[in-house]
């Protein structure tokens, strides 16, 4: 009776079999082959040794809506939720910082226009679900490889500052030769609106005389992306 007992309290948690089964299908399926909990749970494991991360997978999903989502989501809104501690924000903040890396090498080493799926995916990465509004711009040399990526500025859940002149005049700085605008519409509808094209075109206007050429600005949300070019809004 003794020896039951004995091995009944050093029985594993049930957890631990699934933590094992999830690992497992993972490594034969990879990642695109789990929902967004599942491969959440596998992030949680790391930092939370002890517990069934499966609840807390779930409720950050449906507190930030997707996998990006809670990724991106602000280090204070994270730890709003119950059950999340700084380590596990820092760990979801370094999975957000690899994430954002690797997106940014996919074009860096080859002409940004002849990789322009990759450079919409790296956008997205970077932007789609900041809560604030975010100008970004790419600046390219003559090869249009890119040579400095930088943020402008960022503003509030609805605009962010631009100055055409000073875009223009950092693209000198640099001595680019051409210039992708990107920011973000935190609502999540990348529609541009009419403030974005005059600003938009106000820029093509002060950089073309200068041998600066604008390929594009593109929008960024949660819903997907727009681009000027495409649009025909260039």
């Amino acid at each position: 009776m003794g020896d039951r007992a004995d091995a009944g309290a050093r029985q594993e948690p049930h957890y631990h079999g699934h933590r094992n089964r999830l690992r497992a299908r993972f490594r034969e399926a990879g990642g695109d082959a789990l929902p967004d909990y599942e491969l959440l749970e596998l992030l949680l494991f790391r930092s939370i040794p002890r517990r069934d991360v499966k609840p807390l997978a779930k409720a950050l999903l449906k507190r930030f809506g997707s996998f990006a989502e809670v990724l991106a989501a602000p280090a204070d809104r994270l730890a709003e939720v119950d059950g999340i501690g700084e380590s596990v924000v820092s760990d979801l903040k370094v999975v957000e910082a690899a994430a954002r890396r690797l997106a940014k090498g996919a074009i860096a080493a080859r002409p940004v226009l002849s990789s322009w799926t990759a450079v919409i995916d790296y956008c997205r990465t970077v932007m789609a679900f900041a809560d604030k509004e975010q100008f970004r711009i790419l600046f390219l040399d003559k090869r249009n490889a890119l040579i400095a990526d930088e943020v402008q500025q960022t503003g509030t859940v609805d605009h962010a500052p631009v100055y055409p002149r000073e875009v223009v005049k950092r693209a000198l700085e640099l001595s680019a030769t051409a210039l992708i605008l990107v920011h973000n519409h935190p609502s999540g509808d990348p529609t541009p609106s009419s403030a974005d094209i005059r600003m938009t075109r106000e820029i093509a206007e002060i950089a073309k005389p200068l041998g600066i050429e604008l390929h594009d600005h593109i929008v960024v949300g949660r819903q997907g992306h727009a681009s000027f070019r495409g649009l025909r809004l260039l």
